[in-house]
């Protein structure tokens, strides 16, 4: 889903670099609600996680792949907002670093990627969360179901912008079935990765995913052995040992997995091309495409430069994205828990008579 420079006009390109910058400037100070002492540490990893994550391209029609959008996972885990700047910064790191993605078309992405799948994974998530009972379970089912949904809704999303400001002439149509088709397949490989890492968090952790907050579960006791609900009981507070843990741990953990990820795993990726570049191929919507400003960079196409085995290669590129990434996303939600910390000081709370 990364669109290269060249597919959409300038104009239009520009209106979305707005609508991208305000975004990121509503974003940020709604993370500063959102994050806190548990979950501000780990908004740079998840930003890693899904740097990572994208570099697994899976098969999902003969001579197509797909791969992790994020949005409803990073929204899902860290808040809405904080998930649009993961996002963000994600795609700025592959525009920047790995010539993925174009950067005048960098509004466009982060409209497409980070926006609309952000903003309609959360609210089918917060929405289906409402009415399924408030268990883990519930938790992870809605967390599939919105991943899946928000797929598509970007390639919608991409059509609606390619009928705006496209370079080719193309039906619409014909963009809008092919596009929406093999991304409701790809919907479904991020599903399932979106519930698998919800899940795995929420067992171990549920007070660090943002989605769970709030969770309760029934008061149960044990009678000639078994588990019963007692009856009458008020809900009671999750676990309260795992909120004590300290968050380290599960942070080296999804560190360690990222760079794995990243740095091994993505070697057995699929080379066929993803939804928009089969698209793209097939339709004539490339005819106009350009070379990106960043070709020459040492890491261009996920290679390290003049490192000539391709595993190696590949994998140093993985480890330093990896790198690069949770440092610069740390830097940024560090910087937002501080503004909010500062904000929060009586300094800035005592009022005068």
């Amino acid at each position: 889903m990364h669109v290269p420079d060249g597919f959409i006009n300038a104009p239009t390109s520009a209106v979305t670099g707005v609508v991208a910058a305000g975004a990121i400037a509503v974003s940020l100070r709604g993370a500063r609600r959102e994050l806190d002492e548990r979950t501000a540490p780990l908004a740079g990893l998840v930003a890693a996680f899904i740097f990572a994550v994208q570099m697994l391209n899976f098969p999902v029609a003969a001579g197509t792949s797909g791969h992790l959008l994020g949005g409803a996972l990073a929204a899902i885990l860290v808040g809405p907002c904080t998930g649009v700047l993961c996002v963000s910064v994600v795609l700025l790191m592959q525009g920047i670093l790995f010539a993925d993605g174009g950067l005048t078309a960098l509004g466009v992405n982060i409209t497409d990627m980070a926006i609309v799948t952000t903003v309609v994974a959360y609210a089918l998530f917060r929405g289906l969360v409402k009415v399924l009972p408030r268990t883990r379970r519930s938790v992870t089912v809605a967390s599939f179901v919105a991943a899946l949904v928000s797929v598509p809704a970007a390639a919608l999303a991409f059509t609606l912008l390619y009928w705006i400001g496209g370079t080719t002439d193309v039906a619409i149509g014909k963009v809008a079935t092919a596009m929406i088709g093999v991304h409701v397949l790809i919907g479904i490989g991020e599903a399932v990765i979106t519930a698998l890492t919800v899940g795995a968090v929420v067992a171990v952790r549920p007070d660090l995913v943002y989605g769970a907050r709030g969770l309760r579960q029934r008061l149960r006791l044990r009678v000639n052995g078994e588990l019963v609900d007692a009856n009458g009981a008020a809900p009671s507070p999750a676990p309260a040992p795992a909120a004590a843990r300290s968050h380290r741990a599960v942070w080296l953990t999804g560190l360690v997995a990222s760079l794995v990820l990243a740095g091994f795993v993505s070697f057995y990726a699929s080379a066929d091309p993803d939804g928009l570049e089969k698209v793209a191929s097939d339709k004539g919507i490339d005819k106009k495409a350009e070379e990106h400003a960043s070709a020459d960079s040492p890491l261009a196409d996920y290679g390290v430069k003049d490192v000539a085995d391709a595993r190696i290669s590949g994998g140093l590129a993985g480890v330093i994205g990896v790198g690069v990434t949770v440092v610069s996303g740390s830097a940024v939600f560090w910087a937002v828990r501080r503004r909010r910390s500062d904000d929060a000081s009586p300094a800035r709370t005592e009022t005068t008579v």
